[in-house]
């Protein structure tokens, strides 16, 4: 019980505007539906624990009796995103209020690599993120590690197939070189649709959060909370088919949307192949994305024609699952929502042709403001949820 009240105390002080008049215990008291005396206790077990601070003086600066102002601390816990994708190495480090205060990003040719290699390059790059947050002040307590892969609701730590990488069956734990440090793995599509409800100023309760890297991977929102499956293996959008007798997939099948609309495709259609995700130099040649919407600015017509028929194949897989879910919105994220200029028109006019028995405007798609950086930062919050939920996670300082 007194867990799930630090948890109440903590949420109703993070859930105050800081624009808003400064919160003390007795407001806290009248939101939650505690005693003044009960909230003070759990107050104080919670500024012991680093997850509040009260202000000593009044906000505005007059001198007088000192101010009880509450909030939540933009220093102490942390939570540390990591993430591995087929080109790059990331982290990230958020603060309480899920402010980003740390990036790092690293580009490495990470597929058909041993996992033992990257996952001790990616704990470099994490002792290096903790060590300047821990020159902000700041100390990790939570980690979280994005994936492109299917990580299953079962054993946790397992990550169970990501053919991008080369990766089955494989337990994060057994290959990263810190037992103490060991990040918690989960879905790449499922951490970047998370974190754009948590960023987004926007209505959507339920929606189909869709991304691209190397593969294609969605994730489903239902009234504010991520549908993972029976199993864990919801959202494999990208082995839809969109033409049964279509190319032939490494997945087994024929016609998936990878192969229509995944990056390699769009690369390959653009008459860039030695760009695309495993080709010989393609981590030396630069960023393909880049790249991409430099040619499509400039009028480059096999681009444009590579980003039209993506949208359309894109447009296609998603009228499935509008028709399916009948959720409130649909949104691009990775590199979709960088490319979103030139890949909206298709997609949109794919939607509007197919979604007629239920209503459908062109609003209801929209690309997220974070691009590519949704996998990492949705990692990062993750951790920090996971604390605010449970705040006898952190040590009593």
């Amino acid at each position: 019980m007194r867990r799930r009240n630090l948890s109440v105390v903590l949420g109703a002080v993070a859930a105050h505007s800081p624009l808003a008049r400064p919160l003390s215990r007795a407001d806290v008291a009248g939101r939650v539906g505690l005693t003044r005396a009960a909230v003070s206790s759990l107050v104080d077990e919670l500024i012991g624990r680093g997850a509040l601070t009260e202000a000593e003086t009044a906000p505005d600066g007059r001198v007088g009796r000192p101010g009880r102002a509450l909030s939540v601390s933009d220093e102490g816990p942390a939570g540390l995103g990591l993430e591995i994708g087929v080109t790059h190495l990331g982290a990230c480090v958020v603060d309480l209020r899920g402010e980003p205060r740390v990036w790092r990003r690293a580009d490495r040719a990470n597929a058909g690599r041993p996992a033992g290699q990257v996952l001790a390059e990616l704990a470099a790059l994490a002792a290096e993120a903790e060590a300047e947050a821990h020159g902000l002040g700041l100390r990790v307590e939570g980690r979280v590690l994005a994936v492109p892969g299917v990580v299953p609701n079962g054993p946790v730590g397992r990550v169970e197939r990501a053919p991008n990488l080369g990766w089955c069956a494989l337990d994060v734990a057994d290959h990263w070189p810190d037992p103490a440090t060991v990040p918690e793995p989960e879905n790449e599509a499922n951490l970047g649709a998370l974190a754009e409800y948590w960023s987004a100023e926007q209505a959507e309760q339920t929606f189909v959060h869709v991304s691209a890297d190397a593969g294609i991977g969605a994730a489903l929102v239902i009234d504010g909370r991520l549908f993972r499956g029976a199993r864990g293996f919801a959202g494999e959008l990208g082995h839809v088919p969109v033409h049964p007798d279509g190319l032939p997939c490494p997945c087994g099948a024929r016609g998936c949307l990878e192969q229509y609309a995944g990056q390699a495709a769009v690369l390959r259609e653009a008459g860039l192949p030695q760009y695309g995700p495993g080709a010989p130099g393609a981590a030396e040649a630069g960023d393909p994305v880049v790249l991409l919407a430099e040619r499509a600015s400039a009028g480059h017509a096999p681009t444009l024609a590579a980003l039209d028929r993506a949208g359309r194949a894109l447009g296609l897989a998603l009228t499935s699952a509008v028709d399916l879910i009948d959720p409130d919105g649909l949104v691009l994220g990775g590199t979709y929502a960088e490319l979103a200029e030139w890949l909206l028109p298709s997609v949109r006019a794919e939607l509007a042709d197919r979604v007629t028995v239920r209503p459908w405007t062109a609003e209801a798609l929209r690309p997220s403001a974070l691009g590519r950086r949704g996998p990492v930062l949705g990692a990062a919050r993750t951790g920090v949820r996971r604390i605010m939920a449970d705040p006898t996670l952190l040590p009593v300082r």
